[in-house]
C-alpha cells in the first residue's frame, strides 16, 4: 500500500498539488467568521435547575428579556446629592437603553423608580447608580453584541468622567471571547518564532523545518474550517479555538519531526525517493496514524460528559487531530515527493540535530551514532539497578502529585478579566458598592399549579421567603414579598388579583411585574451571598437553598435554583458523575490499542499505571502554582483559589492520548529489537537510543508550544497550557528515561507476555532492508 500510494503522489502530483492549495483556501475563508460564531456558554447542564431557572426566567416577567445585563454608571465628578448627577446618570442610560444593536425591552432600577424608591439602587459612595437592563437578543448574540458596545460606551463617556459598565454574564463571556483572541495572537506571535529556531537545532536544515510549518498550516486551518462550519448550526464554546490550535501546533509539528526525520534518514542510507517514502510510510507513517487513532479515541470518551463546553473543546481537538494526521500521510508524502533530496536544502553544519551526522548503520531512525551509545550506555546504566532508579523517580513524582489532594475546581468567574477592563470595573464597582454576591444572586425560580395565593400556597411561600433570608452567608432576598405585604399584610398574594393591582402605585406594580410573571404562577426570588460566586460559601449556600427548596415538594409548588454559582455547581456535578465512565472507556480504547499493537498483556498494564503517576505529578504542580498566592506570584500567575473545571478532566485525556504516543514510538522500536532476537536487557537499551532523540526533540517542541499558551492565554488556557507543558517534560524525562527501562528490566520476560504466543526463533527470522538490528527483523 506505501508503494502505491508514493505512486500516485507521484503521478499525479501537481493536480493533487492544486487541489490541496484550493482546499486550503477554502478552508482558511471559512474560518474567519469563528470567532464571531463562538459561544461563551457552554455550561449549562441540560435538565439541571440552574438551566430550567434560566429558561424560565427569559418570558413572562416585565423588564427581562432573553438575555439581562446590569448597566453600572459611576460618575467621578458628582454624587447623587448633586442636581447634576442624576441628569448625566439618565443620559448615560439613556444612550445604552436607546441603541438598536441591544434591543431593548425593558429596564428596571435608578432610572426608572420614583426618588422615593431608588435608593437601593445607589451605591455606598453615593456616586454608582445601577439600572437592571433586559435585552431582546439570544444569549450567544449577546456574547458577540456586548462587547463592541461596551467599547462605543467606554469611548464615550471616559472622557466626561462617567464609567459606564454593562455586567452579565454574556458581557463577561464576550469580553472572554475578545480576550481569547488576542491570547491567540500573542501565542502564535510567541510560538512561531520559538518553534523555527527548534526545528532548525532539530533539523539541521531550513527546508525540513519549513515543511513542518506547512503541515502544522494545514491541520490548524482545515480544521478551523470546518469547526466554523460546525458553528454555524452548533453552540461551540469560545475555549475551542484556543485549545485546538494549541493541540494541533504541538501534535502535527510532532508528526512531522517523526516522518522527516525518518525520510531524511531513509535518504541517506541510499535509497532513491520512491523508496526512501515508502519506507517512511510503512514505519512512521504507520506509528502516526496509530497515534493519531489513540488521541480520537480516547478525546472521544470526553463526549460521556453531558456539558457543551467540555464537548465542544473534545470535538475541536479530535477534529484537529485527524487533520494533523491526514496532512502527514498525504499532503507531507507530497510534499516530499515534490522536493526529494532538496528536503535537506539549507543544512547548517554548526548544529547538532536529531539526526546526526551520518546514518546509523543498525538502521536507527535519528541520533548520532556516539549519541546512540550515550543513550545505550544511560539505559543499561539504570537497568543494572531498576530497583533504586524506579524507587526514586516513583518517590519524586508522588511528592509533586501530593497537593493535588487538595485539589478543587470551579468555574471562571469576572477576576479571569483583566482589572483594567471596563467589564471587570463594573463587576468591581457593584461587589464594592452592593455586597460581594450583588453581581450574581442566586435565582430560585418557584413555580405554582395555580395563580399563586389562589390555592392556599400563600403561606408556604411566604415561609419559604423568610426561610431563605435567615440562611448563613445570606445578605438579603429580592423579591416582590415586601410589596405584597405592604398592600395586604394578611394576605400578601391577594395583591396580585387585577383589581388590588391596579390600585398599586406604578412603582410598586413595576416590582411585582419584574418577579412575578405575568400567568402570577411563578415567583423569582434573588437572593445575595455575602462571598463572590466562586467562593466555598457562596457554593454551600446552593444546596442549602436546594434542600429547601426540595421541602416544597409536594405542596403544589416547585423551586429550582439558579444563577451563576448554581451554574458552576452543576457543571461540576455533571463532570465528576461522568468521569468513571469517561476513565474506564478511555483506558479500555487504549488498554485494546496497546494489546493488539504490542501483543502483551502488561505492557499495556504497565503505561496505564506510568500515565497516572504523571498525572497525579502534574495535578500537583497545577494546584501549587494556582491555589496558592505565594506561587502563583511567583510564576507571573493570579491566584483563584481553584482550578478551571474543565482542565483536570481535558487534562487527563490529553496526557493519556499524548503520553501512550510516545509509548507508541520507543515500544515499537523496542519490540523490533526483540522479535529480532536481542534479550530484554538489549532490546530496550537499542529502542531507548533510537528514539531518545526523536522523543526528546518532539517534547521540546510540544513544550516550546504549549508553554507560550501557558503565559499569554486566559486563566484556563494558562492552566491547560502550563498543565501540557509540564506533563510532556516529565514524560519525556522521567518517565521515557528512568521509569520505562527500570520497569521493564524488572519485568523481564513478562514484557511480552501472552497467552499462546510464542517468541520467533532468532535463526528463523528474515533479514530486511529496513531491520532496526543487524540481526533484521521478524516478518511475523
Amino acid at each position: 500500500m506505501p508503494e502505491r500510494w508514493v505512486g500516485v503522489l507521484t503521478r499525479f502530483r501537481w493536480p493533487l498539488l492544486v487541489c490541496w492549495l484550493v482546499a486550503l483556501a477554502a478552508a482558511g475563508v471559512a474560518a474567519l467568521p469563528l470567532a464571531d460564531r463562538l459561544s461563551g456558554g457552554g455550561w449549562y447542564v441540560p435538565g439541571s435547575g440552574s438551566q430550567e431557572a434560566i429558561a424560565a426566567t427569559r418570558s413572562g416577567f416585565a423588564d427581562r428579556g432573553a438575555s439581562n445585563l446590569t448597566l453600572v454608571v459611576t460618575d467621578q465628578r458628582n454624587t447623587a446629592a448633586s442636581g447634576a448627577f442624576e441628569q448625566r446618570v439618565r443620559r448615560a442610560t439613556d444612550s445604552v437603553t436607546g441603541n438598536k444593536r441591544l434591543q431593548v425591552v425593558g429596564s428596571y432600577g435608578w432610572t426608572t423608580l420614583s426618588s422615593a424608591n431608588r435608593g437601593p439602587f445607589l451605591g455606598k459612595d453615593g456616586r454608582t447608580a445601577v439600572t437592571l437592563v433586559g435585552l431582546g437578543l439570544d444569549d450567544g448574540t449577546a456574547r458577540r453584541v456586548l462587547p463592541d458596545v461596551q467599547r462605543e460606551i467606554d469611548r464615550r463617556w471616559a472622557s466626561d468622567g462617567l464609567s459606564v459598565s454593562l455586567v452579565s454574564a454574556a458581557t463577561l463571556w464576550g469580553e472572554i471571547n475578545t480576550l481569547s483572541q488576542s491570547g491567540l495572537q500573542q501565542a502564535e506571535l510567541t510560538t512561531f518564532p520559538l518553534l523555527l529556531v527548534i526545528l532548525l537545532l532539530l533539523y539541521r536544515g531550513v527546508a525540513a523545518a519549513v515543511v513542518s510549518f506547512v503541515v502544522s498550516a494545514t491541520a490548524i486551518v482545515c480544521a478551523l474550517g470546518v469547526v466554523s462550519l460546525l458553528a454555524r448550526r452548533f453552540e461551540l464554546s469560545v475555549f475551542v479555538e484556543n485549545v485546538a490550535t494549541m493541540i494541533g501546533l504541538g501534535v502535527s509539528v510532532d508528526y512531522s519531526l517523526f516522518v522527516i526525520s525518518r525520510y531524511v534518514d531513509e535518504l541517506r542510507r541510499g535509497r532513491d525517493r520512491g523508496a526512501a517514502l515508502a519506507a517512511t510510510l510503512r514505519t512512521s507513517g504507520k506509528t502516526v496514524v496509530f497515534s493519531g487513532l489513540i488521541v480520537v479515541l480516547a478525546m472521544s470518551s470526553l463526549f460521556l460528559v453531558d456539558l457543551n463546553v467540555i464537548q465542544s473543546i473534545a470535538l475541536g481537538i479530535v477534529i484537529v487531530v485527524a487533520f494533523a494526521v491526514l496532512a502527514s500521510v498525504a499532503v507531507l508524502p507530497l510534499v516530499l515527493v515534490l522536493l526529494g533530496d532538496r528536503i535537506l536544502w539549507g543544512r547548517l553544519p554548526m548544529l547538532c540535530g536529531v539526526f546526526g551526522r551520518r546514518a546509523r548503520r543498525d538502521g536507527a531512525a535519528s541520533g548520532p551514532g556516539a549519541g546512540g551509545h550515550r543513550w545505550q550506555r544511560a539505559a543499561r546504566a539504570i537497568m543494572r539497578r531498576p530497583v533504586l532508579f524506579l524507587s526514586v523517580a516513583v518517590l519524586a513524582m508522588a511528592v509533586l502529585a501530593a497537593p493535588s489532594l487538595s485539589l478543587r475546581t470551579f468555574t471562571p468567574d469576572a477576576r479571569i478579566v483583566p482589572a483594567s477592563s471596563p467589564v471587570r470595573a463594573g463587576f468591581d464597582a457593584v461587589r464594592a458598592q452592593f455586597g460581594p454576591g450583588t453581581a450574581s444572586p442566586h435565582q430560585v425560580v418557584v413555580t405554582s399549579d395555580s395563580p399563586l395565593g389562589t390555592s392556599g400556597d400563600g403561606g408556604r411561600v411566604l415561609a419559604f421567603h423568610d426561610e431563605l433570608a435567615a440562611l448563613p452567608h445570606v445578605t438579603g432576598v429580592e423579591s416582590p414579598l415586601e410589596v405584597l405585604r405592604t398592600a395586604s399584610p394578611r394576605q400578601p398574594f391577594a395583591a396580585l388579583g387585577p383589581a388590588a393591582f391596579a390600585r398599586l402605585p406604578d412603582d410598586a406594580r413595576a416590582a411585582v411585574d419584574r418577579y412575578v410573571s405575568a400567568d402570577r404562577r411563578t415567583l423569582v426570588l434573588e437572593v445575595r451571598s455575602a462571598g463572590q460566586a466562586s467562593s466555598p460559601d457562596s457554593r454551600a449556600l446552593v444546596a442549602s437553598v436546594r434542600t429547601l427548596a426540595r421541602g416544597l415538594e409536594g405542596s403544589g409548588l416547585r423551586a429550582v435554583v439558579g444563577g451563576e454559582t448554581a451554574e458552576g455547581v452543576d457543571a461540576n456535578t455533571a463532570i465528576e458523575g461522568a468521569l468513571p465512565a469517561v476513565v474506564a472507556v478511555m483506558l479500555a480504547v487504549i488498554y485494546l490499542l496497546l494489546l493488539i499493537t504490542f501483543r502483551s498483556l502488561l505492557l499495556p498494564a504497565k503505561a496505564i499505571l506510568i500515565n497516572l503517576l504523571s498525572l497525579g505529578a502534574t495535578y500537583g504542580i497545577l494546584v501549587l502554582v494556582f491555589q496558592h498566592s505565594w506561587a502563583a506570584r511567583l510564576f507571573g500567575f493570579q491566584e483563584f483559589g481553584h482550578l478551571q473545571n474543565f482542565v483536570p478532566v481535558l487534562l487527563l485525556a490529553i496526557l493519556f492520548s499524548l503520553s501512550t504516543d510516545y509509548e507508541v514510538f520507543l515500544l515499537h522500536r523496542v519490540r523490533e529489537e526483540f522479535d529480532a532476537g536481542a534479550d530484554n536487557t538489549a532490546s530496550v537499551a537499542r529502542g531507548l537510543a533510537a528514539t531518545a532523540p526523536l522523543i526528546s526533540g518532539a517534547a521540546l517542541l510540544m513544550v516550546a508550544v504549549f508553554g507560550a499558551f501557558a503565559f499569554t492565554g486566559i486563566m484556563p488556557i494558562q492552566q491547560l497550557g502550563l498543565g501540557l507543558a509540564v506533563a510532556i517534560a516529565l514524560d519525556a524525562t522521567v518517565i521515557r528515561l528512568a521509569v520505562v527501562p527500570a520497569a521493564m528490566q524488572l519485568m523481564g520476560g513478562w514484557n511480552w507476555w501472552l497467552p499462546g504466543r510464542r517468541r520467533p526463533r532468532p535463526d528463523l527470522i528474515e533479514p530486511t532492508p529496513d531491520s532496526p538490528s543487524q540481526k533484521g527483523t521478524s516478518r511475523t
